[in-house]
Parts: structure tokens; C-alpha cells; sequence
């Protein structure tokens, strides 16, 4: 009989795995595309969708870091939710209402905020009121319109003179027809219907323009891509149930995409064993060391292109504070594959404890030792104040200038007396540093211009608590050894916690969603979104294994698949090909590339909830399973 650390559902029926099933069950949510004959509804509605007109060739939408985008339904009654859901999968959206009075004073202050509005009608305009039409007016003369019509077509026959926006319409009856148009204006998905009948004497028959390539992920059901919906999700399902009936986590997410088409991205479980809070597909994650490949390694990948960065220099050339010690010279070849002989970590909070040396190397040093709450002089404090400023908890405030030890003891810490390969985060602790230094702008600022926003992934965030709420944010550990409270929001990792939250090894977090637009413009060797991010040589010379001569299988910062498989110790399908790479990380997280397939695979969990013992996710290789079950569907179809 399974034990659930939740009474609750231990005693529900009186059977704990009844229980336990029924629990997760409930809280699966729906998956990204519904269910029934996919493949029919989706072509369907594609044939329904059409560009009548693109005014300034706007769509599909373009530099997203750029826009500012409002959404405005404009008619009442029938919901356009699924439009507006899909809306906000591509980046941020502001939701707006129309004022029942002074509709166009209002709209002339929205445009002044807003520099592109994305309108929607349902039915046929009977509902439409006079101050919508009033808006609609003033926004079309003042601001970029886009003007999405769903089986409201003879709106344009009643208002020709709006036709001077850009206007698409779609069937609203289906899911599909609202998930495509908003796809459609963002470049998710590629158009060349034509209108069946005339629409006035603006639209005849067959007019309709050709959105001939798609720039960014789209959302489809598996059989357009050769994948079969039913063995994946019922094999990724059983799974994942599985995984919550071993208590391997709480809860989960997993988003497959193959041929920019997101295919599967399903939610299940609960935050926490002892919540009714059920895993939404927008929710926040803590990466741990997944940022590795999500932070620091896009800017290096990017300097590459550019000719600022070469793999075979010294350490010392990017980072000029570490001159004179033992990593000056060490080529970042070697660091970003982890064959540099850096030791693997330090657990910095135990060298502030009182009696206790500050590194692993000096004497007095206890790596057992508990923590009492005595800190050394310059440390902690339980309140915050200028020179204590950096936040740990509620109670506990880190001296500002801390991170100068943090520091000290990497570039002081000796080498590992053999060669060969050692995980080790050292390297990427310094990430913020060597941007700074390059650049003079500070890391998080960087990514953020740099990647994050033009990608359209803006929940890619260090301390996510500044702009989503608590209930948002996936918690990671009970931590009952440093910090004494459940860690929602916060850093999981003690040594980026103690940064700030900003580091290069840990302290990303993000949504699934986010985090595949980011690993889809690897897989495309740079390119995303209309946009060149990274040079294609770059990308492809990173995501080379780089000692497989040495029996090492790393890339540069990314992992690969080993020499020899290992099914107890993969993270990743036997079925991947020698060109794939991703990572994993320590909070439960994992994503997976796979460029010749062209499929992209992540999942999410936090399976160190309550706590970071937990290995029921390793054991049962749930990562793993996953990712094969994406490759076999692909191959029964």
C-alpha cells in the first residue's frame, strides 16, 4: 500500500493508492490542445483562418522586446478565452476593458501607452456597443491595430472603412479556431486560406495573403507532426502518475514540441503534498542548474559568434580578478566541460558559522557541523539595513559585501590533484562577474535585453518574487539546515541564495512554456522569432561533445549523451541522437534537444518537496521514461 504524507487522501476511502490515483487524476489539468479528432478540427480551422489584410506587413508580430501589446475584446456575451490564452502564450499582454462612457478619450490614453493593439469581435456585431465602435475608431487612426474577426466577418461589410487595419478571421465555434488566429499572429503557424464568399466590396471570393513560413513555436496535436496522440499520452500519463504515487514529487508539468509544434504540455499534482493547490501550465519553476545553459551560456554562445570569446583562451582573459591565482590559466575549454580540475562546490553558509573555518581546505573546518545560529562578525543579521541588505529570509539579512569571500574562496580554492571530469558549478558562480567586466552592464539586465524579451519569454526571471505572486511560483524544499522555511520564490541553491539570488550556476526560474522558446532557438542553431540571436557556427560548436576522445561526452556547458548508455543513470532516451544536449537540475527540472529529430522535451518538478533527500524521481527515471515515450510515439505512428 503506498503511504501519502497528506492523511488526508491516506484515509480517503479507506485506500491509500485509490486515493492517492483519484487525487492525482483531479488535479491533471487540461492539456494544451483538446481532445477528440485533433488532426481533423485543427485543418479544419486552418482552412477557416484567413489574412485579408496585413497593413505595413505587421504579421506576424516582430521584436517583441519592442512592443507593448493590448489586447481588446470588443463584443459582449460570447467569451474569446482560448484567443486570449494563446495571446499570452507568446509574450505579455495587457487585457483592457472599454469604459461604458468617454470610450474615446480612453482610447486616445490607451494608444499613448500601448503601441500595438490586438482587437477581437465575436458573432456577427450586434452585441458590439457604441463605445467599442467609438474605440475601435479612435485606435485604428491613432495606434497599430490588428483585427481578429471571429465569425464576424460582416462587421466589414457594415464598416468597410475599418478594413484599413490588418484583419484576420477565424471560426469561433472550435478551440482551434480562436488557438490559430492568435498562432497566426505571431508567426505560430503558416496561412494561405482564401474567403469562400465576398465580404462586401472591399473582400471578393478568394482573397485571402500567404503567411508562408512560420518564425516562432505553434500549438498542434501530435498527428501533424508523425506523432501518435494516444500512446503518448497515455505512456507520458502512466508516467507521471506513477511518479505521484511514489511521492517522487507533488506535482509535474511536461511540454513535448517536435517541428516548432507543441504537441503535448500537461500538468499534474498539487505545489505541495498538503495543499488543493493543483500545477498550472503557467507556473513559475526554480531551474537550479538548468540556468547554466539558460543564463550565462547564451552570452558566451553569443560573444562566440561575434568573435568576443574564444573557447581556447585562459579563464584569466574574460575574468581579470582571477590573475595570479591557479584559475588564471585555465582554458575555458576545459572549465565549460568540466575537465578543468575545479573542485564541485562549496557550501558557502557553513563557512559563517562561529568556530568553523570559512573553506573545506583550512583547518577547523566541520562539514557536518549543524547549524546553532551563531555567525561570525559581517555575516548575518536578523534585520535588514543598509549594510545588511541581502535577503535570505524574513530574519535573515546577509551582510552587502559577503560576495566578496564567496568569491575569494572560488579563485582561492585549490585544483583536484587528477585530471579528468568533475561537475562543478565554480565556474558559472563568476558568470555575473564576466558579464559586468565585458560589458559594464550587469547580468540579469543582459539576459534579459538580450534574450529573455526578444524571445518573448518573460517570466526568465532571478527572484521572481518581484513580479509574480507567491501562489504562482512552484516551492522547491522545507529547508530545515540554513534557512528554516519553505522555499516558494527563493533560490533553492544556498550559495546563489547568498548571491542575491543572481548567479550563473542557479537562480533562473521560469515557465515551461518560456524555457522551450529559449531551447527551440538553440535547436534552430540561433535563430527564433524572425531574429538571429546567436551566429549558427556558435551554437553548433558549443553543443559539440568536446573530449569524446578522453571518454567525456560534455559540450560546451551542455550535456550530451554518454559514450555508453546507461539506462540507471540517464536522464535522456537510448533513442537520442549523438547531436542532442540539455541538462538537468537538482530542484527536479530537465529539458532535452534533439536536432535531428527535431524534438524538444522538458519537465518539470519539484521533486525536492519536503525535502531534498527525496530520489524516487532518479530511481524510477522518470525524466528518462518521459523522453522515450516522446521517441516512441513518433515511431508507432
Amino acid at each position: 500500500m503506498c503511504k501519502h504524507p497528506n492523511l488526508f487522501f491516506r484515509r480517503l476511502h479507506g485506500l491509500a493508492c485509490v486515493a492517492f490515483i483519484f487525487w492525482a487524476s483531479a488535479y491533471s489539468v487540461r492539456a494544451q490542445s483538446p481532445s477528440g479528432d485533433g488532426l481533423g478540427a485543427y485543418r479544419q480551422a486552418l482552412s477557416q483562418t484567413v489574412l485579408l489584410r496585413n497593413a505595413g506587413q505587421q504579421i506576424p508580430f516582430l521584436r517583441l522586446d519592442t512592443l507593448r501589446i493590448a489586447f481588446l475584446p470588443l463584443s459582449e456575451g460570447e467569451p474569446l478565452s482560448v484567443f486570449q490564452e494563446y495571446l499570452e502564450r507568446y509574450t505579455e499582454i495587457a487585457r483592457l476593458e472599454v469604459p461604458a462612457s468617454g470610450a474615446a478619450v480612453w482610447a486616445r490614453e490607451q494608444a499613448s501607452r500601448y503601441n500595438l493593439f490586438v482587437l477581437a469581435v465575436h458573432g456577427n456585431g450586434s452585441a458590439l456597443s457604441s463605445p467599442a465602435l467609438e474605440a475601435w475608431k479612435v485606435l485604428s487612426e491613432k495606434a497599430r491595430v490588428a483585427l481578429a474577426l471571429f465569425d464576424a466577418g460582416q462587421l466589414l461589410v457594415q464598416y468597410p472603412e475599418l478594413a484599413g487595419s490588418s484583419v484576420l478571421i477565424a471560426g469561433a465555434g472550435t478551440y482551434y479556431g480562436q488557438s490559430l488566429a492568435a498562432q497566426a499572429l505571431f508567426g505560430g503557424t503558416t496561412l494561405n486560406a482564401r474567403l469562400a464568399q465576398p465580404l462586401g466590396v472591399v473582400f471578393g471570393p478568394g482573397a485571402g495573403l500567404d503567411l508562408p513560413q512560420a518564425i516562432r513555436l505553434g500549438y498542434a496535436p501530435p498527428e501533424l507532426v508523425g506523432m501518435n496522440s494516444q500512446l503518448l499520452e497515455d505512456s507520458v500519463e502512466a508516467i507521471l502518475l506513477e511518479g505521484l504515487q511514489a511521492s517522487a514529487y507533488p506535482g509535474a508539468q511536461v511540454l513535448i514540441a517536435k517541428d516548432e509544434k507543441v504537441v503535448y504540455h500537461r500538468a499534474f499534482g498539487a505545489h505541495t503534498y498538503d495543499d488543493q493547490h493543483p500545477v498550472q501550465l503557467t507556473d513559475v519553476y526554480d531551474f537550479a542548474s538548468v540556468t547554466k545553459i539558460t543564463s550565462g551560456l547564451p552570452v558566451l554562445m553569443e560573444w562566440y559568434g561575434q568573435g568576443k570569446f574564444n573557447p581556447d583562451a585562459p579563464l584569466g582573459d574574460y575574468l581579470p580578478e582571477v590573475k595570479g591565482t591557479n584559475k588564471a590559466g585555465l582554458p575555458m575549454r576545459r572549465v565549460l566541460t568540466h575537465t578543468a580540475q575545479l573542485m564541485a562546490w562549496i557550501p558557502f553558509w557553513r563557512g559563517t558559522l562561529k568556530g568553523q573555518s570559512r573553506n573545506p581546505w583550512q583547518k577547523h573546518w566541520d562539514g557536518n557541523r549543524n547549524n546553532d545560529f551563531r555567525f561570525k562578525a559581517r555575516t548575518f543579521r536578523t534585520d535588514s539595513s543598509a549594510a545588511y541588505n541581502v535577503y535570505i529570509t524574513d530574519s535573515l539579512w546577509l551582510h552587502r559585501k559577503y560576495n566578496q569571500a564567496i568569491y575569494k574562496s572560488i579563485y582561492q580554492s585549490p585544483l583536484n590533484e587528477k585530471p579528468g571530469f568533475v561537475y562543478s558549478d565554480f565556474f558559472f558562480y563568476t558568470m555575473p562577474r564576466i558579464v559586468k567586466y565585458q560589458t559594464g552592464v550587469d547580468f540579469e539586465t543582459y539576459i534579459k535585453s538580450h534574450f529573455y524579451r526578444p524571445l518573448g519569454a518573460t517570466t526568465l526571471t532571478m527572484n521572481p518574487l518581484r513580479f509574480f505572486p507567491p501562489e504562482r511560483i512552484v516551492p522547491t524544499e522545507r529547508d530545515t539546515f540554513f534557512r528554516m522555511k519553505q522555499l516558494r520564490g527563493t533560490v533553492h541553491d544556498e550559495g546563489a541564495a547568498m548571491l542575491g539570488g543572481i548567479s550563473g550556476h542557479a537562480g533562473l526560474f521560469g515557465s515551461a512554456n518560456d524555457l522551450a522558446k529559449l531551447m527551440q532557438m538553440y535547436m534552430n542553431y540561433g535563430a527564433y522569432g524572425g531574429q538571429r540571436f546567436i551566429e549558427e557556427k556558435a551554437v553548433k560548436e558549443f553543443i559539440r561533445c568536446q573530449y569524446c576522445g578522453e571518454g567525456i561526452h560534455r559540450g560546451l556547458g551542455f550535456d550530451k549523451p554518454a559514450l555508453a548508455y546507461n539506462p540507471a543513470s540517464a536522464s535522456y532516451a537510448p533513442q537520442a541522437s549523438e547531436s542532442s544536449f540539455g541538462h538537468t537540475g537538482y530542484t527536479g527540472t530537465y529539458t532535452w534537444v534533439d536536432p535531428e529529430t527535431r524534438l524538444l522535451v522538458i519537465v518539470f518538478s519539484n521533486r525536492v518537496y519536503p525535502y531534498r533527500s527525496s530520489r524516487a524521481l532518479l530511481d524510477l527515471g522518470i525524466r528518462r521514461r518521459v523522453h522515450e515515450a516522446a521517441y516512441l510515439s513518433m515511431q508507432s505512428n
